[in-house]
This record gives C-alpha cells, structure tokens and sequence, in this order.
C-alpha cells in the first residue's frame, strides 16, 4: 500500500468523524502540510467521494458520499492486509534473527530504539531463550516500556548485554553510526 493511499485513508476517516475541520486543523491531526490536505481534498472532490456543503462564516463542512465510504472501506481493506503483511514479515525476520543470535551464543540483548517494532520483537522475543537487557532510546528516555524504564544510549555501558538489536525501521544507518561512535564494535550491532 502506497503512503499516499494510507494518508488518504486517515484523511477520510477524520472526515467521516466529523466533517467541520478546517484544512490547517487536519492538517494538524494527520501531521501532513496544508497544501497536501488540499491537494487530497481536492482530488477526492472531483471523484465524487466528498461533498462540499457551505457553512456561515466563511467555514465549508466536507461529507462523505456513498461513492467516498465505500472507497474508503477498500482502503481499510487494503490497509489491514498491508498491516498484516508487514507484522508476519516482521515475526519471520525477528524469529530468524534470534535464532542466529542464539546460535551465536547471545543470552542478553538490548533494544536500541522503541516503538511498534520494538514491542513486536519484545513479545517474539518471548519465544526464545533470549533475555532482554533493557532498552535505550533517546527520544523516550525515562518512559515505560513494558517492565523496563527505556534509558539514554550513553547509559548502555552500564548495562549487561551481548548484543544490541536495532528496533527502528527507519533510522538503521544513523544508529549503527551512532552506536559505532560510542565504540560498539559491530559484531555486536544487529539489524533486522
């Protein structure tokens, strides 16, 4: 599923919720420039999947139409067999990954990074002989994660780990960088 159609998607939903945003304020929700909501808006206008009904005070309210709801509930479809998709792609990759961990005689990782990547490879984790060490993050330093508290990675030092897993999809190269900076040798750097 292409990012746009997700975009597009969330754009919708937020409409169908309630119809009376303005452009900055979904804007603002779906964290996408004002010139792409219009941009979206607009295009979805002339394909018949809204209505555009005229407020007082200069505001418009957008409606869904039949045509729109049920573009809407293809793109949920598509978006749930992407979603899940993405998370059997992820078990297989985590499950291979620990299991060369394992075989590399790992006990004890550590999570560099948290979010949805990071909690998926925690529950499969659950599924080996490894134990997680602890997590570091710094954007999150001080916050819960499960039954860990995520700490700063110069705290990773004072940690006992074999291995470091890198759990953010989207920033690899700069954290292995990061990680190599601080003298973590990279065998001891995993990636998925």
């Amino acid at each position: 599923m292409e990012k746009e159609d997700i975009q597009i998607l969330r754009l919708m939903g937020e409409i169908e919720k309630d119809g009376n945003f303005t452009q900055r304020e979904l804007s603002k929700r779906l964290n996408i420039s004002v010139g792409l909501v219009n941009t979206f808006i607009k295009r979805l206008i002339n394909k018949g999947y809204f209505k555009v009904k005229t407020m007082p005070r200069n505001r418009v309210k957008y409606l869904l139409t039949p045509e729109g709801i049920i573009k809407k509930s293809r793109l949920t479809v598509e978006y749930l067999q992407y979603s899940l998709n993405f998370y059997k792609e992820i078990k297989k990759l985590l499950l291979a990954k620990y299991r060369q961990m394992e075989e590399e005689d790992n006990k004890r990782i550590l999570f560099y990074g948290a979010g949805e990547v990071a909690e998926l490879a925690y529950l499969y984790l659950k599924m080996t002989t490894l134990k997680l060490s602890g997590i570091v993050d710094e954007e999150m330093e001080g916050k819960r994660f499960f039954e860990f508290r995520i700490k700063s990675p110069d705290r990773i030092n004072r940690i006992k780990w074999d291995s470091i897993l890198i759990t953010r999809l989207d920033r690899v190269k700069q954290d292995t960088e990061r990680l190599l900076n601080m003298g973590i040798s990279l065998d001891r750097i995993k990636t998925l």
